[in-house]
């Protein structure tokens, strides 16, 4: 009886897309007891007309097979309620915290973490930056910081190294940058644990946290650790980017983590002498339609420039030594927009208790 249910619900299109809430993930089960069954969904809007017609179509479409159909549809409002009576904060003297987040690697990840936290800083504000890729800690050499090694204070803390008005740590200044890591989860999640809970902080408005490319254990571990106020997903308009970025949201949706939108790296090819740019990759619109499917919206487009990779390689980050530009503006434009996201109702996590 479930695969008939299921089937039935392959009818159920998803808003205005052309998907169905099974193609896209949103039947998280179905329980079925002789002629009862209890149909679970969790769907990335909180939009009542949406969700409204979710159940309507569910129950028309399920009318023939005879059964009392009941059905619980979690929207995000709902998943965070739930989530925040079991959220942790093993780290109560910083007040917001922003997930740099990725499909898949080599999109700009790090790049907009570094720039987005020297941009939150020079908008007035104290901001840490925690590079959790663990595997590929590349925050450090942008920064100009990947030769110097942090201190550790009087009561055994790691006190982490300031650069650029920004606080930082990163497991690439604990270990040499040659040295791999080969780590099992249990591991990476302890580690990551401790750069939030030993690492001497102070009070903080805001920390940044440059997470690893995909949806596995740092993820999880920082969504159960502290209460993540904005989730920003980084990619390119490449399909296989976009299609990783899918998965990426979706993390977010289940983790009940608010989404403060999409940035659209390497959204084409600047050419430094005509000023022209280039459709490289391909995927004009693609992210806003991703977007569109998580009632969110594309923060931002920056196109691929020279010096924008110079800037990274050197440890000169644009943001701070070219204010200037237009990259530069558009991080400052970003910073003030997540900073009155962070501080409106969405993203609001007074209520989270600390753990001590």
């Amino acid at each position: 009886m479930k695969n008939a249910i299921l089937d039935s619900l392959r009818h159920v299109i998803y808003g205005n897309f052309d998907k169905d809430i099974v193609s896209y993930g949103f039947v998280t089960d179905i329980e079925v007891k002789r002629d009862y069954a209890l149909i679970k969904l969790t769907v990335p809007t909180s939009n009542d007309e949406i969700v409204a017609k979710i159940h309507n179509d569910i129950l028309e479409k399920t009318s023939h097979l005879g059964l009392k159909i009941d059905i619980d549809i979690k929207t995000p409002n709902v998943a965070k309620k739930e989530s925040q009576q079991s959220i942790r904060n093993i780290a109560p003297s910083i007040k917001h915290f922003v997930m740099v987040s990725s499909g898949k690697g080599g999109v700009g990840k790090s790049t907009t973490s570094v720039n987005l936290a020297i941009s939150l800083a020079k908008s007035g504000k104290r901001v840490g930056l925690l590079d959790a890729d663990i595997y590929g800690p590349n925050v450090p050499r942008m920064l100009g910081i990947d030769s110097m090694k942090p201190e550790v204070s009087d009561n055994n803390k790691v006190i982490p190294i300031e650069q650029y008005g920004v606080k930082i740590i990163s497991i690439g200044l604990l270990y040499d940058k040659t040295q791999s890591l080969v780590w099992r989860g249990p591991i990476v999640m302890r580690a990551i644990s401790q750069l939030l809970s030993d690492v001497e902080w102070g009070d903080l408005d805001i920390m940044v946290i440059d997470m690893p490319p995909g949806t596995g254990d740092a993820q999880l571990t920082i969504a159960q650790s502290v209460p993540i106020g904005a989730g920003i997903n980084v990619t390119t308009p490449q399909a296989v980017a976009l299609d990783d970025s899918y998965r990426g949201l979706d993390m977010f949706v289940k983790c009940a983590i608010p989404i403060f939108g999409i940035i659209e790296n390497m959204s084409g090819f600047k050419c430094p002498d005509c000023n022209k740019v280039y459709d490289i990759f391909g995927g004009n619109g693609n992210s806003a339609e991703l977007a569109k499917q998580f009632n969110t919206g594309i923060i931002a487009k920056i196109p691929l420039e020279p010096n924008v990779v110079k800037a990274s390689d050197s440890g000169k980050p644009f943001s701070f030594f070219q204010p200037d530009i237009e990259v530069s503006q558009t991080y400052m434009n970003i910073a003030s927009r997540l900073i009155d996201f962070l501080e409106s109702n969405v993203a609001d996590n007074s209520s989270i208790q600390p753990v001590h």
